[in-house]
């Protein structure tokens, strides 16, 4: 089998043509398409379109004015100017460390505000208050810091966990969110977090959702995590509090919640405010509520407590302030739904074999949405409200797209080991043939409680693999969400049980198919996926010839005490002191398993993933080394617990793939 990727130097053009599918080249310069800014009255949008180059690793965007309402795109200049909103007062946006404001459509600019360094900037709707978040020294950890007469030392002090998170040391400084009025310069800007080791955005992921304002700019609300130290690495206890501008007072909003409270949206009437929440704390996966809270009298109501999935996507208002859009995980796939604010009725909008991610309009007849599916990456597409028929508004790739020959998609129902019905995806070639045999890919899905869905995806990218002539087969094993809350929890303390089971199960029947290659079977994945490659190489009882595992967890013990999200861990896998010791150091933890590896494994690990950590990886590695086996390690310094530098992408596709080539 050839390889189907180009080994032309980065600079070189692409070269298509009309049998062409997709390689990494293509797959990393597609162009990306993410709306920026939405009209007051949500008629209109702005949105740009993103291309990476190769060989810089840089992106060059182009600007679009989108007619929501005739699907008519203009090209339009906004220079070196980041957009910020768009409300009843125009278009803001950000150039160095000014604000400007547009009235028409960016047409011309005058200057608004001097900002300096600041990020995640929401202006106040009345137009006279800026909230703003930056990081600010609250700890002195770092020596430097601590000694002045010692400038050139490394030395990091910690006394307290959380001092490291995702890809990053805790260098002492915090996100925390200031308010200014226009009126004053910006060195009067309050702190909110004044003196507080709490972060807000939330780290490491959160951004200007994380802090909105009250319709009559009156009150600031924040999401944060008021815990420190060990406490924040044990807690999921995140909430909502209202800073009061007048009273210089602030009001914890969910106190009662003890789990997640995050992403507040107020209704375009300014009567309610929704929110997403989970009721455990601890439970990162926990079912993902939309709660809402009269903003007059203060009265909370659960909207989906009587429904049996979780709202896992992005959450809109209607213009009508009654209807709420959301978008989750469900069956194997992402859709959009609609909230009834009143009766809290639920109802799907959309069906078929793609994933609607974000939510950006709603006209009363249709809303816009982002959508992909593992041939596509995102485009915006307008959906029927009474329908749920869907038109493509944006085609950012179609004259790649028209060259290239892509395979299909089938969702399975699997029998599993006791008896429940799964679905499998299985992903074919371009030009399937059925009366051939195709070496076969069994991907583990990460999370452990992430969707396996419809999404495309720079590294792990079903067309990619497909492209290369393997059928790829992916089960929604336990814990994924979609497919009811019982299906998503039963993964807790269970890792190495029946989710691999689950595994097994899909791999036995996908065996039993005339065009599937038995004795040519893999295990790929990352993450938690990366833990059941690990785990399947001691259990597999020769059902695969070879794996794939990506900053897969090792050695559970080793893992817990290196991580740091801890009540991921304590969570899910519980502390290697409990008593009696949980299953995941004993009969669930692939190093007790090496003895029984016996097929080449490759290792594929970050050096700043501080979720996994790098010795994860390099346990596996020695230890397969040491067993004899054919094995590789591919070790990338500056990544974290993804890959994100466009040449590092290449080179992990090239590995993967030249792995396969050689030992499936």
């Amino acid at each position: 089998m050839k390889l189907k990727y180009s080994l032309l130097a980065l600079a070189a053009p692409l070269l298509m043509n009309a049998q062409q599918v997709m390689t990494p080249e293509i797959l990393w310069t597609l162009k990306k398409v993410g709306v920026q800014a939405v009209s007051p009255d949500q008629a209109s949008l702005i949105y740009k379109v993103g291309q990476v180059d190769l060989k810089t690793e840089k992106t060059k965007n182009e600007n679009y004015f989108l007619n929501v309402l005739n699907h008519q795109a203009s090209k339009i200049d906004f220079g070196k100017k980041a957009l910020i909103q768009w409300d009843k007062n125009g278009i803001y946006a950000q150039e160095g460390d000014k604000i400007y404001l547009s009235k028409d459509a960016g047409k011309t600019w005058t200057e608004f505000y001097t900002i300096g360094d600041a990020d995640n900037i929401v202006i106040s709707p009345d137009g006279k208050r800026i909230a703003f978040s930056k990081q600010v020294l609250v700890e002195k950890l770092m020596g430097k810091d601590k000694y002045s007469d010692t400038p050139k030392t490394t030395a990091q002090v910690y006394t307290d966990l959380n001092h490291r998170h995702w890809d990053y040391f805790n260098e002492g400084k915090y996100n925390h969110v200031f308010v200014v009025n226009t009126s004053d310069k910006v060195e009067a800007a309050k702190d909110l977090l004044e003196g507080k080791t709490w972060d807000s955005p939330q780290r490491p992921f959160g951004g200007a959702e994380d802090f909105v304002w009250s319709p009559d700019s009156a009150q600031l609300l924040y999401v944060t995590k008021a815990k420190s130290g060990k406490e924040y690495a044990t807690s999921t206890n995140t909430d909502i509090f209202a800073y009061d501008l007048a009273t210089g007072t602030t009001k914890n909003l969910t106190e009662s919640n003890k789990g997640y409270d995050i992403n507040p949206k107020f209704s375009p009437d300014g009567k309610s405010l929704i929110w997403q929440s989970m009721a455990r704390d601890g439970y990162e996966a926990d079912k993902n509520d939309v709660k809402i809270m009269d903003w007059k009298s203060g009265k909370t109501t659960n909207l989906t407590a009587g429904w049996d999935d979780s709202v896992s996507g992005d959450v809109l208002w209607g213009a009508d302030s009654k209807t709420i859009y959301f978008t989750a995980a469900y069956r194997g796939t992402k859709q959009l739904f609609s909230l009834d604010s009143k009766s809290a009725k639920v109802q799907q909008i959309t069906k078929g074999d793609f994933d609607v991610n974000e939510i950006f309009t709603d006209n009363k007849t249709s809303v816009l949405v982002g959508r992909t599916d593992v041939n596509h990456a995102t485009e915006l597409f307008s959906v029927n409200l009474k329908n749920g028929e869907m038109k493509q508004v944006t085609e950012a790739n179609k004259d790649t797209y028209a060259k290239l020959t892509q395979g299909k998609s089938e969702l399975k129902m699997v029998k599993t080991s006791d008896g429940k019905e799964m679905g499998v995806w299985f992903h074919y070639p371009p030009n399937f043939d059925p009366n051939k045999k195709y070496p076969t890919l069994v991907y583990c899905q990460g999370g452990p409680q992430s969707a396996l869905t419809q999404y495309f995806s720079t590294r792990w990218n079903f067309a990619l693999m497909t492209a290369n002539d393997y059928i790829v087969v992916a089960p929604n094993r336990r814990g994924m969400p979609g497919w009811g809350t019982k299906w998503n929890e039963e993964i807790s303390r269970d890792w190495g049980g029946q989710p691999m089971r689950d595994y097994l199960a899909a791999t036995d029947y996908a065996k039993t198919l005339p065009y599937v290659d038995g004795d040519r079977v893999a295990a790929v994945g990352a993450s938690y996926g990366g833990y059941s490659v690990f785990m399947l190489a001691g259990i597999h009882e020769n059902r695969f010839k070879t794996f794939i595992a990506h900053d897969g967890l090792f050695d559970m013990k080793s893992w817990y005490l290196t991580t740091e999200e801890l009540w991921f861990a304590n969570w899910d896998i519980g502390s290697p002191w409990e008593k009696p010791q949980p299953k995941a150091y004993t009969e669930f933890n692939p190093s007790n398993f090496v003895e029984k590896w016996n097929k080449p494994i490759m290792i594929i690990q970050g050096g700043i993933d501080f979720r996994v950590p790098y010795e994860q990886g390099q346990e596996a590695f020695q230890a397969a080394k040491l067993r004899g086996l054919k094995s590789k390690l591919v070790y990338f310094p500056n990544e974290n617990h993804w890959v994100l530098h466009p040449q590092n992408g290449l080179v992990w596709q090239r590995e993967f793939f030249e792995w396969l080539k050689e030992t499936l």
